[in-house]
Order: structure tokens, then sequence, then C-alpha cells
């Protein structure tokens, strides 16, 4: 197809939607887990099952979207992760919630591999950065609402949030598959037995990373997977923090996650924009790093509420800014017929922190609350050089 010509405008919105109904749940899972009384670490547990399971589809998402185009594995994948919500919305015990957090694991990856595939498919080179910044600001922004709609609906009753977003997520999935333009032409029929049967196996197609894989590849998927890892120890038990320390209701989650996709948006649309036009964009990247690290320090030590909301609005708003700054530097050294695989491969990076992320948050705050926070500012300091090795990398490449 046409570069550009895949109605991105209209891809974008519906994504936000989508995005936003993906983020319903979060704010209700502590007060679901609670009133279950289910065990602590249970809220971060589930999601390291779902993001298991994300990580091994994801290079397999990303290897079908070359045959079938990045629309259809959105139709799929979200119907799928529609359905995985509503088992999540029926389990009552530690065991369904697993189940159901594994199920949807399974097509959530694919959605935001199909994102990503999409948006780099049909953008022109000159304009890929941007758009891939307009992606990461839509999914940072969408999500911080999402909390907030969630959290107010949560209000009323929590489980009316889980079925507003398997409603919402089924929808859009539909919406996307309609509005948006085919960035693929090639079809499973191309392939034949075994190949697809090699193709299909997610181990297969994470094997297949090591055929593109360069030295700054490496650093730079090290940084992300690492950077990931620390958010999301920290931004899980951020959300229990709120209610188990300072017995914040799921509506004043949601409030302050609007407040601060609001400040992310606003970091994106300024300092991300012009660091994407510089010349090289790795070493802003290790600086951007270096600020969530230090954030990280104020989060580990503030007791009071205002500071320590405080910290948190640095962090975040320089932790969005990294994420479209690494998915830029992803299309860039991956360029090529290798692309989607290359997408697929960044986003199971991210999934592979938020396994061990999610598992070891919530059995860190078992040990002691802030204990997530100083491992998630060790992540961030690791991060931080990888980042600087592959701007190494780069400028001796």
């Amino acid at each position: 197809m046409k570069k550009d010509s895949g109605r991105l405008g209209y891809f974008f919105v519906v994504m936000f939607v989508f995005n936003m109904a993906a983020n319903f749940v979060h704010p209700v899972t502590p007060a679901i887990i609670v009133d279950l009384q289910l065990n602590d670490y249970m809220f971060g547990l589930a999601l390291a099952a779902m993001m298991a399971f994300n990580f091994l589809f994801s290079p397999f998402w990303g290897k079908i979207a070359g045959y079938l185009s990045s629309k259809k594995v959105l139709l799929i994948c979200g119907f799928g992760y529609a359905l995985g919500q509503v088992f999540f919305g029926l389990a009552r015990t530690e065991t369904q919630f697993l189940l159901a957090r594994m199920f949807a694991g399974i097509f959530v990856g694919g959605c935001y591999v199909a994102f990503l595939t999409y948006t780099v498919n049909v953008s022109p080179e000159e304009k890929r950065g941007r758009n891939l910044a307009i992606n990461a600001t839509v999914n940072s922004v969408s999500a911080s609402f999402g909390y907030f709609v969630g959290g107010m609906v949560g209000e009323i009753n929590i489980f009316y949030s889980v079925w507003l977003q398997a409603a919402t997520l089924a929808v859009t999935s539909v919406l996307l598959y309609i509005g948006c333009g085919d960035d693929q032409q090639n079809g499973l029929r191309k392939l034949k037995g075994r190949q697809l049967l090699r193709d299909c196996n997610p181990f297969a197609a994470i094997l297949q990373c090591r055929h593109f894989m360069t030295k700054a590849l490496v650093f730079l998927f090290l940084a992300y997977g690492l950077g990931n890892l620390g958010y999301i120890a920290f931004e899980q038990c951020f959300n229990y923090f709120l209610r188990d320390q300072f017995q914040l209701t799921s509506g004043y989650n949601g409030v302050i996650k609007a407040a601060l996709g609001v400040i992310s948006m606003v970091s994106n649309a300024t300092l991300c924009m012009w660091i994407l036009r510089r010349r090289s964009i790795s070493p802003y990247i290790a600086g951007v790093m270096g600020v969530c690290t230090a954030a990280m320090i104020g989060v580990i030590f503030f007791e009071n509420l205002v500071p320590f909301i405080v910290v948190n609005v640095l962090f975040f708003a320089f932790y969005f800014i990294s994420v479209p700054l690494m998915q830029n530097r992803a299309a860039v050294l991956g360029s090529g017929s290798n692309s989607n695989l290359v997408m697929g491969a960044f986003n199971a990076m991210k999934s592979f922190g938020s396994i061990f992320g999610s598992a070891l948050a919530g059995f860190l705050y078992e040990y002691h609350p802030r204990t997530p926070f100083v491992f998630g500012f060790a992540a961030f300091a690791l991060a931080a050089l990888m980042a600087l090795m592959m701007a190494r990398a780069e400028r001796t490449a």
C-alpha cells in the first residue's frame, strides 16, 4: 500500500480508545484482590502470568503480521483479549485469576505489536520517528485516562470496569479492522505446511531474532527491558501503595493517573519532539533514563503525600519520553525486511521486563512497601548504563 495512506489519524483515535479500555481494570484490581481476600502478591503475580505469555507470543504475532495485515492481527487479538478479560471478571480464586491472565496474555501482545507494525509500515521514512512518537504518546496518555475512567466506574461497582473494558476492546477491534488499510498483502496461503508450523511456533520466532541483532540493538533491547522492569515494579506498587499506605480510593487513583497523562502528553509534545529532531538521540536516551533514576531516589525516601506525588510526576514525565525515543531507535536500527520481527522482539522485551517486574513487585512489597522502589532505582540505573553503551556502539559502528 502507499505509505502514509493508512488513515493514521483515524487509527490513532481508535487506538486511544482501545488503550484506554486496556487500562480500565488497573485501578480496581487492588480492590478486587482485597475484597476477594486474595494474597497481596497476587496483584503482581497475575500480571506476570499475562506478561509471560505476552513475551512468548509477541515475536509470533510480529511474524504473522508479515503474512496477514496488522489490522487482521488486531481483530483476532482484540477479541481474544476481550474474552480473556471476561474470564478475569468471572475469576474468584487465585488459580482462576492466573489462568485468565495467561489467556489474555496470548493476545494482548499481538495488539501492541500490530499497533507498532502498522505505524511503521504505513509511515514514510521521514515521518516514521514522528509517528512512532505519536504512537507512544497515545499509549501513555490514553493509559492515564483509562485509569481515570476505570477508577470512576469502579466507584459504582468494581466489576463494572471489567465488563466495560471487555465490551470496548471488542468494539474498537472491529472499528480498527473496518477503518484501517491493509499494510501487508502476502497472506498465510503463501506459506506451506511445515513453514507455517515453524513460523507459528513462538520459540522459533524468538530464535529468528538472532539474524538481525547488532550490538546497538542488543544494548537498546537491554535498556528497554530493564527500564520496563523497573517501571512495572514501580508502577504496580504505585497503585497499591496509594491505597494501602495513603488509603486513597480507586477514584483518587484514577484522578492522579489522569493528571500524569496530561503531563506526559505535554512532555512528549515538547521535549520528546525536540530530542527527535537531534542528529543523534541515543545520548539523550541515556540522559532521560538518568533523570528517571534520580527521581526514584525521591520516591524511596519521601513519606508525605505531596512531595511523593511531585517526584512521581517527574518520573512519569521522563519515562514516557523514553518510550518513543527507544521505539524510534528500534525502527531505525531494524529497518528493512525484518522490521515487523524487530518490532515484535521489541515488544517482547517490554513483556520480559514486565514478567519479572510485576512478579517481583508483589513479593518485594510483602517484605517492605518501599522495597519495589529500591528495585526500580537499580533497574533504571542499569538501563541508563545500557543506553550509554548503545550510544557508544552506534558511534563505533
